[in-house]
């Protein structure tokens, strides 16, 4: 039997998340999004937290939380470990934060341990991975790997605020984001955690899993467009209903994807103009998910997808055009950081199992500054992106000793 006074580093972990779920924009459910005033709260309290572990922490130009715990040898290549507190809307707690949080602790253990790492340890919180209050993609884990693209600062919310003006409001800075870009030659790599979202260890009853690859996903935004017309009057055989032809290529969407071995598309915003009940819909928007974990198939997938959405229009006489707006690759994971993870899994008594993502992390972007490896935990039914998103303190205090084994074999 679990006692209150056992697994110390996992109620640890599950007190700081509680924490940071009361920092909401929404009464009742958890949604906070990027350089939202709940993203400001979150940051403060993260910030804190980092310096209750003996972390020197500040909060950079672009809203990451940035803690630094220095090593014996303060010039050798640092250590990263680090995930985002942004949330989805009517998001789980679990989703980016454990791993900050995670990490905040871990380095906490090894000073509280009186372990003084041979480099240095910094933890990050970013702020913008979930990319869905802006057209970004991982913006502030992309400024780190100085891959940061100017014109997202341009980009609108749907309130019509640009992302220059909410980071003037947060209280960052667009003129510091060249700043923030690391050298490669500074640091040895990046660990991260996070939830599965997806059902495969608790099928397989294990509490962890390492990472192989993460994969690689397209957006776009379509547009429809076809001809308003009255409901009641214009026969069937007439219409150029735009809602009735997106119908057709949503199920394109599903079936090409369906017919590939490990791909997924999704259909996840649909937005229909006019929206009147007695009205022939006149244009449909919608977007476009598409990912793989091998960048050919995806491509190829996305271009099946246009091909038959393109002769559906034109069977239906209505206009079709698609705008990707995003490209991340797929990314493998380093090896030799894998096998860090590994080693700490085994000796933590557990059966180590490799799986890919097919989400994508801050690591697609961090694989971009140094070598990057993920270790990710059971989550109750595979669910995420959604508030019923669960994990238990006893995986969560088998995560932190697993990244605590891994780390400090890393800094040695």
């Amino acid at each position: 039997m679990t006692h209150q006074t056992d697994l110390p580093l996992g109620r640890r972990v599950m007190a700081m998340i509680e924490d940071l779920a009361r920092h909401t924009d929404e009464v009742g459910r958890l949604t906070r999004l990027y350089l939202s005033p709940s993203h400001r709260a979150a940051a403060d309290a993260t910030l804190a937290f980092m310096r209750e572990a003996g972390l020197s922490a500040h909060i950079d130009a672009l809203g990451s939380v940035v803690g630094r715990l220095e090593g014996t040898h303060p010039d050798a290549p640092a250590l990263l470990i680090g995930s985002h507190i942004d949330t989805v809307v009517d998001a789980g707690r679990y989703d980016g934060n454990l791993g900050v949080v995670l990490g905040i602790v871990v380095v906490g253990a090894l000073k509280a341990a009186g372990i003084t790492p041979a480099c240095p340890i910094e933890v990050v919180a970013f702020g913008d991975e979930e990319n869905v209050r802006f057209p970004t993609n991982l913006s502030t884990s992309h400024a780190l790997a100085g891959q940061f693209d100017p014109a997202w600062l341009d980009g609108m919310d749907a309130d019509g605020t640009s992302l220059r003006d909410a980071l003037i409001a947060f209280g960052g800075d667009p003129l510091g984001i060249a700043a923030l870009a690391r050298a490669p030659a500074r640091y040895r790599g990046y660990l991260e955690v996070h939830i599965e979202q997806g059902p495969q260890l608790e099928a397989a009853d294990l509490p962890v899993g390492i990472v192989s690859a993460i994969n690689g996903i397209t957006r776009a935004r379509a547009h429809v467009i076809g001809e308003a017309g009255h409901a009641g009057t214009v026969p069937m055989t007439m219409r150029r209903d735009a809602l009735a032809a997106v119908a057709e290529m949503i199920g394109i969407v599903e079936r090409a994807s369906s017919t590939r071995t490990d791909t997924v598309a999704t259909v996840g915003v649909a937005q229909v103009q006019p929206g009147a009940i007695n009205v022939i819909p006149a244009r449909v928007d919608f977007t476009l998910d598409a990912r793989s974990p091998d960048d050919a198939v995806r491509r190829a997938l996305v271009q099946d997808i246009v091909t038959e959405c393109e002769a559906a229009a034109r069977r239906r006489g209505v206009s079709f055009t698609i705008e990707p707006f995003m490209e991340s690759p797929a990314t493998p994971m380093d090896k030799h950081l894998a096998e860090h993870l590994e080693e700490a899994v085994r000796n933590a008594g557990i059966a180590p199992m490799h799986l890919a993502s097919g989400a994508g992390h801050d690591a697609v972007a961090m694989a971009g500054l140094c070598p990057s490896a993920m270790l990710f935990v059971r989550c109750k039914g595979g669910i995420s992106h959604n508030p019923a998103e669960s994990i238990t303190v006893e995986d969560a205090d088998v995560a932190a000793r697993v990244l605590l084994d891994a780390v400090r074999r890393i800094v040695a």
